[in-house]
């Protein structure tokens, strides 16, 4: 029999928390010990209404029967096998499943464990691709400023939040950036896509003429700027950007992590603005968070680019242990059932102008300067307190989660996305929890 820790442990030291406010957490501790569709319990048996699906990535709710069925039976069958020259036949029933709801010609999948291996895959991919057509010399990768890709080197060397980037060192080189899209002078409130900002795009103009468009190979941004606070594109900016990348032979990667699965209103955030990258990186809600996996997509022509010389050589030198592994694939398999019998992939396109119209309702709460908004996603940025910044959205979070209501915050920016099985009765309370949190905090 397992030795269980109890519910409240008795010495919290060992763990080295990830972005978290260690000192801060272990002199009060905020402990889940179980969840259910769209709450936690606390370890003093409170319910906690979730409205940040765990980190973007609980999309159909917690503890889904399907799931966790799927999860028991595999590991009692394979529970893991080796995916360098071997397989196993649920890795490759669980690609085809995805390609099947992949936008239009990415029909290859490449394993991950997370999103930030997703992203790291992504760019190596982009870079090796263009060897293999005999064209090395195009080694540069743009992102853009305020952009989340992960945390590791590649991803913090293309991102663009400084806080990520700060304590390590000078990073990958050859990178440059393009602006973020945020421009509060003219979008604020915006419901939606802003109007303004769409020439944005054309700073990809700029760098091609500075570093010339034969050293570039590729552009990676997300659709919508998750982590750094919900930035939402200008109308008309992304089909941009894919047109410059186009004129110029550059790779246009989405990252997907967050806006994957259902979160727009669409499977994908490529099909909500009609735009189709070349290289696609999703993770999160793949297996609805349950299991640490991601999947790598690409377009055909960028597979089959690799798939020359003598076949019994590799043709592309990148993997991970976990690639493909067994219980990740068929929680996938069933978290992608749950999705499709549930009609979730759509169902933010349902709530959405509920949504869209709950979170403006808070246009006149106290310390509001913004609010955006886009399918189930949802950002509400408050003034920061003077010589203090983050604190306010901090205590927000905190006193949020006294009421029974779990929140996200970035910067002073309170982010938003509840699993995509969430009632309207539900989207009250939160958003009726945030106008009391906000009228008592200073």
């Amino acid at each position: 029999m397992l030795n269980r820790p109890a519910s409240k442990p008795n010495d919290l030291n060992a763990f080295w928390m990830p972005f978290t406010a260690n000192r801060q957490f272990k002199q009060a501790p905020r402990m889940f010990v179980s969840a259910k569709d769209m709450h936690y319990t606390t370890d003093d048996g409170r319910q906690v209404l979730d409205a940040t699906s765990g980190l973007w990535c609980v999309n159909a709710g917690h503890c889904r029967p399907k799931i966790t069925e799927a999860i028991q039976r595999q590991a009692a069958e394979l529970d893991y096998a080796p995916a360098f020259q071997m397989g196993h036949p649920i890795a490759f029933e669980f690609a085809s499943k995805l390609a099947a709801i992949a936008p239009e010609g990415m029909d290859h999948v490449f394993y991950t464990n997370s999103g930030s291996e997703s992203v790291e895959t992504a760019l190596k991919i982009a870079l090796a691709y263009h060897r293999a057509k005999g064209d090395g010399s195009r080694f540069r990768l743009i992102g853009r400023e305020r952009g989340y890709h992960g945390v590791n080197f590649g991803g913090i060397s293309v991102g663009g939040i400084v806080a990520n980037r700060k304590m390590f060192g000078t990073l990958l080189t050859g990178v440059d950036h393009l602006p973020h899209t945020h421009l509060p002078e003219q979008n604020s409130f915006t419901r939606g896509e802003p109007e303004t900002g769409e020439d944005l795009a054309d700073a990809l103009e700029r760098i091609v003429t500075l570093h010339d468009a034969s050293t570039i190979a590729a552009v990676i941004v997300e659709p919508v700027a998750g982590s750094t606070g919900v930035l939402i594109p200008p109308k008309g900016y992304l089909k941009r950007l894919r047109n410059i990348c186009d004129k110029h032979g550059i790779l246009l990667i989405f990252d997907e992590v967050i806006t994957g699965f259902g979160r727009l209103g669409t499977p994908f955030a490529s099909d909500y603005f009609d735009v189709i990258p070349d290289i696609m990186t999703t993770a999160k809600g793949v297996t609805n968070g349950v299991i640490p996996m991601g999947a790598v997509f690409v377009k055909k022509e960028i597979h089959d680019a690799f798939m020359n010389g003598p076949e019994h050589l590799i043709e592309f030198f990148h993997g991970y242990t976990y690639s493909g592994n067994p219980i990740a694939c068929a929680a996938g398999i069933a978290t992608l059932e749950t999705y499709q019998e549930e009609g979730l992939l759509t169902r933010g396109a349902e709530l959405a102008q509920y949504w869209e119209d709950a979170l403006h309702s808070l246009n006149d709460a106290r310390h509001v300067i913004d609010i955006r908004n886009i399918g189930l996603v949802g950002a509400i940025e408050l003034e920061p307190m003077a010589g203090q910044p983050t604190k306010r959205a901090f205590t927000a979070f905190l006193k949020a989660f006294d009421e029974g209501v779990l929140i996200r915050t970035t910067g002073d920016i309170i982010a938003l996305s509840p699993p995509l099985i969430v009632e309207r009765e539900q989207v009250d309370r939160i958003v009726d929890c945030i106008r009391s949190v906000l009228a008592e905090i200073d």
